[in-house]
């Protein structure tokens, strides 16, 4: 199994989790099309918030980050959040 986490800190990152909040159901739609998802989690932190992303295969890891930069380029770039910092690795 894979993970990603994709941190996100700093200007308009909080902002970036009230809509991620906000259209959750509609993020986790897109994300539940790969196939090889096994879970999708959302958590704030005190400077901006977290996703984590896992996976039974790095092609999905990949197409979840596609999806994400995707879903925030459409929706939020006004908000003017910068790239999160993305940590991906092998499940143990």
């Amino acid at each position: 199994m894979k993970i990603v986490v994709r941190n996100y800190t700093g200007k308009g990152a909080t902002e970036l989790f009230d809509l991620l909040e906000q259209n959750k159901t509609e993020l986790l739609g897109l994300l539940k099309t790969i196939p090889s998802l096994i879970s999708y989690t959302l958590a704030r932190t005190d400077d901006g918030g977290v996703s984590v992303t896992i996976c039974q295969e790095a092609a999905g890891i990949e197409e979840s980050v596609k999806i994400a930069r995707e879903w925030i380029r459409k929706n939020a770039s006004a908000i003017g959040a910068g790239a999160p910092q993305i940590t991906q690795g092998t499940v143990i």
